[in-house]
Formats: C-alpha cells, structure tokens, sequence
C-alpha cells in the first residue's frame, strides 16, 4: 500500500483495538475509519532486536519411560493433565486448563495459569483478559483459532496468586511437551512467570523485552499478560510493540 494516510488509518486503529484513545483525522470519510484492520508491513530493511537468551532443556527422548514423554497428541496429554495430582493445586480445582488451538500452530502463547473463568470453563484466556488478548491478536491479522494458547501451570492457583515453584516444575512437562509436538515458528510468553519459566530465567519483564529469545531453537518473544494491560493502560503500548516483532518473524 504506497498511500500513507492509509496507513496511518490502519495504525490507529490497531491502537483503537488495543484500548488506545481514539483520533479522528480531519476530512476523513467516516467510511475510511475502520474499514481495514490488517497490519501494515514492516518498513523494508527493519530490523529484529538483538538475540537474548537461550534456553535448551533437554528433549522428551531423554525421558522415554515419563508417560508424558509417551504422548504422542495434544489430546492425550490433555487426559494426563485431567488426571494430574502431582501438586497441591488439584485440590480446589474446578476444571483443569490444558490448553486450546490447533496441533498445527504456527504461534504458541504461554501465560501464568488459569483464573477463575478459566478454572470453571477449563479454557485459556477466557473473560475480560481473553477478549483483550483475541483484539491483539485482531491487530496482527492473526485470528485466535489458529494459535495455541496455553499456561505454565494448568490448574488454578488460589486466589490467582503466583504459581510457586514446585507447583510450576510438576507441571512444566506438560507444556514443554506440547511445545515439542506443535512445533511452532514463534513462541509468545505474556507475563513475568512464562518468560522465566520458558528461559529458565529470573530477569524481570522489563530486562528481558527487546530481545529474540529462544527456546530449544524456537524464538520467543515476551511481552505484558492482557490482565495486567487491565490494571495499567500505559503498558498497552509497548504490548503493541512486542506483537508486532511477533507478527514480523512470523511474515519472516
């Protein structure tokens, strides 16, 4: 698209879709405003952030006698998360989360766990939280159904505090087994607790956005949970940011 004002109506209203103000342009034809949502292209010769780090646990086969390791579909290890009473979070639990998105998934995104809408409906990124994350995913062209979305732990934690340590290694096999099987171009990790936990790190947020990381060679980009752009709209715009780098590796 070589006109510019065009453009500029399609950024703004990516950023109307993120929950940013609105701005109405002088002389543009209502019919102009909102008439196309899809992303505008990257300016030729942009550049990725610089690499950051990477993290490389050891692959399923090490571990074939682990029933998890044995799954060969996202279905089955959906039945073995039902199940799971490897940690104290099963107790209170409603409904387990697995996780939801075709096998195929070219986008991964990992959140912290399950709240309470997810805990009653046994699906991720569901309420307020979920209708914000499907408007960014809108904004980069990108439609909820054809990614896999998912959480580092897969039952609720009370009172939707932080999963603690332990209760995150009884369940982190599950979701680096799915990963494994998916196999996706680009994996999204939103909040603090799934960018540690998928670089096997204890940076902040903060230090580690900008950056392509990689897990077991998949790059990973990391930016704010939906729920926290709830709490603090300022953070929607760098959100924006991160997305946008997401959508460019995927168009790369």
């Amino acid at each position: 698209m070589n006109d510019g004002r065009a453009l500029a109506l399609k950024y703004l209203e990516q950023q109307r879709l993120l929950g940013g103000d609105s701005v109405i342009l002088a002389g543009v034809r209502s019919q102009e405003r909102g008439a196309d949502t899809s992303p505008p292209a990257p300016a030729p010769g942009s550049q990725l952030p610089a690499p950051g780090i990477s993290f490389d646990p050891p692959s399923g086969d090490l571990f074939a006698a682990d029933p998890v390791q044995q799954t060969h579909t996202l279905a089955h290890i959906a039945t073995l998360v039902a199940a799971c009473t490897k940690c104290k979070l099963c107790e209170a639990r409603n409904n387990t989360v697995p996780g939801e998105g075709p096998a195929d998934a070219r986008l991964v995104i990992v959140g912290e766990g399950p709240g309470r809408t997810e805990d009653e409906t046994g699906r991720p990124f569901v309420g307020k939280a979920g209708e914000l994350l499907t408007k960014i995913l809108e904004a980069i062209d990108l439609p909820r159904e054809q990614v896999f979305i998912c959480n580092v732990v897969k039952c609720r934690p009370p009172e939707n505090r932080l999963p603690q340590y332990d209760e995150i290694a009884a369940c982190v096999p599950y979701l680096f087994r799915q990963i494994e099987l998916i196999k996706p171009s680009l994996i999204l990790a939103m909040g603090g607790t799934a960018s540690q936990t998928m670089l096997n790190t204890k940076q902040s947020l903060g230090a580690l956005r900008n950056q392509v990381h990689r897990f077991r060679g998949i790059p990973v980009i990391v930016t704010y949970h939906p729920a926290a752009l709830l709490r603090n709209p300022n953070w929607k715009r760098p959100t924006w940011d991160d997305v946008r780098i997401a959508r460019r590796i995927l168009d790369s």
